[in-house]
């Protein structure tokens, strides 16, 4: 075997899923995560399709559909919070409530992740890469705190602001393609006292929702704003974020407010816009980028959590089978995927035009169109099941 060490970067949902799956392996493996430790928060994710076969591959099936958000419903108001349509069948975060897929918390993912893959990984938290150099025999890297080290490849699963892509493939702005909103997700009381429902509000160009979350003993607020171009702002500047959504949220109706009160105290806000990553090649050398950090759909795909948990058993796969080759993995990488990622993300252009469509007729600027759970989905599961998962 070739190529043994592998330092993975980001700790969220892919470089976890990676991880176990290159430890099964035989690959050595270290994470470095710029986080103090597993990030809290985030928004209600899905594991769909064959994402969902890779996690009981993994022996985890029975734990994550135990993490399962359980929602049963969600009501749709106007900013004076009239109801304009309940529905429990769908749901905006989850969609087709009785469908196999999995809701669950992001930061409960990233956990359950983490925790399966025992000891033998190298966490690095608290720590980022500063610089990477490669050559014919590997990669040296330096960091932010550890001391310098050479591994044989590098995989950046650091998501949409990925550091790894930035040194190895070039400025974000390359291969950012902004969708025209921002959002911000928290944990807030569950003021609002949802037995696992959600609600939302559209009034005119912000939005959002709250939903409840684990068992009702707290809930998620999702804030969002629309924006043509895209804003300037720190990415780590957290605070400078709070007074944007709260200048962004000012005049807005529904229980935004109260929401806004509870922003400035969350201890795990997240703000960031709606984009996609479009990259003509995801490897260079021996530097491989893994989910969203290479190829994210945005929020607006619903998919990009099971982008990245297929994507990191197939990149583990192709490297096993490849024997440590990594020339041969990534291309076979690659070759398994780009269908695959390139129809997921035009799921995000299409549910977007769906959802302003559906906004627009809500608010009686549009014609009637149908409630959500009346929708046909039918194109949304054809390409979330349109990968048959090789075994390796």
């Amino acid at each position: 075997m070739k190529n043994t060490t592998i330092l993975v970067s980001g700790a969220s949902v892919g470089g976890p899923a990676l991880a176990f799956w290159l430890d099964r392996h035989g690959f050595d493996v270290t994470v470095v995560e710029r986080a103090p430790g597993p990030r809290p928060g985030g928004q209600a994710i899905d594991v769909r399709g064959p994402a969902l076969e890779v996690v009981e591959r993994m022996g985890l099936l029975e734990q994550l559909r135990g993490l399962s958000t359980g929602m049963r419903g969600m009501t749709m108001v106007d900013a004076e919070g009239n109801e304009l349509y309940r529905s429990t069948e769908h749901t905006i975060t989850g969609g087709d409530v009785a469908s196999p897929d999995v809701e669950i918390m992001r930061d409960d993912l990233a956990r359950l992740l983490i925790e399966a893959g025992g000891d033998r990984t190298e966490y690095l938290f608290d720590d980022s890469i500063a610089t990477l150099t490669q050559d014919g025999d590997g990669v040296a890297v330096t960091f932010e705190r550890s001391a310098p080290r050479t591994f044989d490849l590098v995989v950046g699963a650091d998501g949409l602001h990925s550091t790894v892509r930035s040194l190895a493939f070039g400025p974000e702005s390359e291969f950012i393609h902004h969708l025209g909103t921002y959002l911000s997700v928290f944990t807030v009381p569950n003021f609002l006292d949802l037995d696992h429902w959600q609600v939302f509000c559209q009034a005119g160009p912000v939005g959002g929702g709250i939903m409840s979350a684990r068992d009702n003993t707290e809930a998620r607020a999702y804030l969002g704003f629309e924006s043509a171009e895209p804003i300037e702002y720190d990415h780590r500047d957290v605070d400078a974020q709070k007074r944007l959504m709260a200048e962004r949220m000012a005049d807005a109706g529904w229980e935004f407010p109260t929401a806004l009160k509870h922003m400035w105290d969350a201890p795990d806000f997240h703000f960031d816009s709606m984009a996609q990553i479009r990259m003509d090649s995801w490897s260079r050398g021996r530097v491989v980028l893994l989910g969203d950090a290479g190829y994210c759909g945005s929020p607006m795909s619903g998919q990009g959590t099971s982008m990245a948990l297929v994507g990191a058993y197939v990149l583990a796969g192709e490297l096993k089978a490849a024997g440590g080759d990594h020339g041969a993995a990534f291309a076979g990488y690659e070759r398994e995927l780009r269908e695959y990622v390139t129809q997921n993300q035009q799921l995000a252009l299409t549910n977007k035009a769906r959802v302003e469509a559906q906004a627009a007729a809500a608010m009686g600027e549009g014609e009637p169109t149908e409630a959500p759970e009346e929708v046909d989905f039918q194109d949304f599961g054809e390409v979330v099941n349109a990968l048959a998962l090789k075994d390796y």
